[in-house]
């Protein structure tokens, strides 16, 4: 059938082109090759970061302390309000009662063990509390005022200060990596897009040809948005090896944990190799992207 004529020579044509205008290929493939090897790092950092923060979101708490002549009844009503504020998460509220938290301070000291021991329950002094985690960090500061406000709720603690500034740390981060994706995905089509237009003004007058002998426009345009997609894919067989192996690497080396034990590594069983076809895809449809800009603008067919 003719399309499959048309394709067959329109694959054979790009990859001619690319050894036929060799120094403008190497020269795409090696600027693809180090633009992926650093969007590869991105994605990787920007992942692990993401991953680390969220876990320590899930992982911050709403501390309510109950007052001091609060009784189990209070508990029960302050349980059910707690439940109805929006930004709650309502599948984990833990309470404990005045004697829950006594055996949890001695099992977690064994100064307090020996102190409270002696204890009888008129000696317990201490508070009954509501341990809470929230579905929306950024609104951890609103929801504790809310709880605070709220009859036999002495005082309520997050973290104040610190966490707010955590909150806006994460956020920052979250909005940086991905800002630095999208600004190397796009200069790795400029690249390309450049090394398409180059190799279209080396070939004008074989275009020109073409064209009177009644080429048609897509005939034309094919061969070169396949180069694209070959310079492309070439460019992203450098940084997928690289960052398969030298992420399984460095996790097998640092033990799966980043900056003293402080941040866990994904693991990279399954994550190492999505990021592997997501290079492959950047580099395959960023090539053809970057192609059919050139063609556009500067074939004006």
């Amino acid at each position: 059938m003719k399309i499959f004529r048309i394709l067959k020579s329109s694959i054979s044509d790009a990859f001619k082109s690319v050894f036929r205008n060799f120094s403008l290929s190497f020269a795409s493939v090696t600027c693809t090759t180090i633009t992926l090897i650093l969007v590869s790092l991105a994605i990787i950092f920007s992942a692990n970061i993401n991953s680390f923060t969220t876990n320590l979101e899930k992982n911050l708490t709403i501390v309510a302390f109950l007052d001091r002549d609060a009784t189990e009844e209070d508990a029960n009503i302050l349980l059910e309000a707690i439940k109805s504020v929006d930004n709650i998460n309502k599948d984990e509220i833990v309470y404990q009662d005045k004697e829950e938290v006594k055996v949890a301070m001695q099992e977690e000291s064994e100064d307090f063990n020996a102190i409270m021991s002696t204890w009888t329950a008129e000696d317990n002094h201490l508070q009954s509390l509501f341990i809470l985690k929230v579905n929306d960090v950024k609104h951890i500061g609103k929801t504790a005022s809310e709880i605070a406000k709220m009859s036999k709720i002495d005082v309520v603690k997050y973290g104040e200060g610190m966490v707010d500034q955590l909150v806006m740390v994460f956020d920052f981060v979250k909005k940086a990596s991905i800002i630095m994706v999208v600004a190397l995905i796009l200069v790795t089509a400029f690249l390309i897009s450049n090394t398409i237009k180059l190799t279209i003004i080396s070939r004008k007058t074989e275009i020109e040809i073409m064209r009177l002998i009644g080429t048609s426009n897509l005939v034309i345009k094919l061969p070169f948005l396949f180069e694209g997609f070959v310079l492309g894919i070439i460019g992203s067989i450098i940084p997928v090896l690289l960052t398969i192996y030298g992420y399984i690497i460095i996790y097998d080396k640092l033990g799966g944990y980043l900056f003293l034990k402080v941040i866990a590594m994904i693991n990279p069983k399954y994550f190492i190799f999505y990021v592997a076809l997501i290079l492959l895809g950047i580099g395959s449809v960023v090539g053809i992207i970057g192609s059919y800009r050139a063609v556009r603008k500067y074939l004006k067919i």
